[in-house]
């Protein structure tokens, strides 16, 4: 049995309050985060100012959470991707916490997701190497935050690793 993240009881979806312009400008922010002011405006069909205005009430509301580079880390250094399925041996709020407090502070874990289903949490992990890895997890053990079980999947090969978002394909058809 698994319970929402207090992350996701804090934000709503703002659907009705975004309209066509405000889809054009995430989707041209997504795909060109550099993209310059008078670019984006008439990307959108706006005059600079108030295109501007915009991004900077959908910055203020949250929407647009950062800007960032995307690095071809196999190209910098080698890297192992790893893909974990964690189960906890028990599901008290008190125990996810403790598991989530951890493994937020390792940068080796780039994402973690509370899943549902057979098992509680999904992680990737990108280190040096598969004995990194291992290195990894027997330290996550030793700390005894409550893993049950684990399942280890390495990626040997990246097939779809898109960052852009289908917004208005993920909005109702009203939106």
């Amino acid at each position: 049995m698994r319970r929402h993240g207090d992350a996701d009881k804090k934000r709503t979806p703002m659907t009705s309050k975004l309209d066509a312009v405000d889809l054009r400008i995430l989707d041209a922010i997504q795909r060109d985060g550099r993209i310059t002011k008078l670019a984006l405006a008439e990307q959108v069909g706006l005059s600079p100012t108030p295109c501007w205005m915009r991004l900077r009430k959908l910055e203020k509301a949250g929407i647009v959470s950062g800007y960032h580079a995307r690095i071809a880390m196999r190209v910098v250094a080698p890297v192992a991707t790893v893909l974990m399925e964690v189960t906890l041996a028990s599901h008290r709020q008190a125990d996810f916490d403790r598991f989530e407090r951890v493994i937020r502070d390792i940068p080796e874990i780039v994402a973690c997701w509370s899943v549902g289903g057979g098992v509680d949490y999904v992680v990737k992990v990108m280190t040096r190497d598969i004995d990194a890895y291992q290195r990894l997890v027997d330290g996550l053990l030793e700390r005894e935050i409550g893993i049950d079980r684990y399942f280890t999947y390495i990626v040997t090969k990246t097939v779809k690793d898109e960052i852009v978002l289908p917004i208005s394909d993920l909005l109702p058809a009203s939106a």
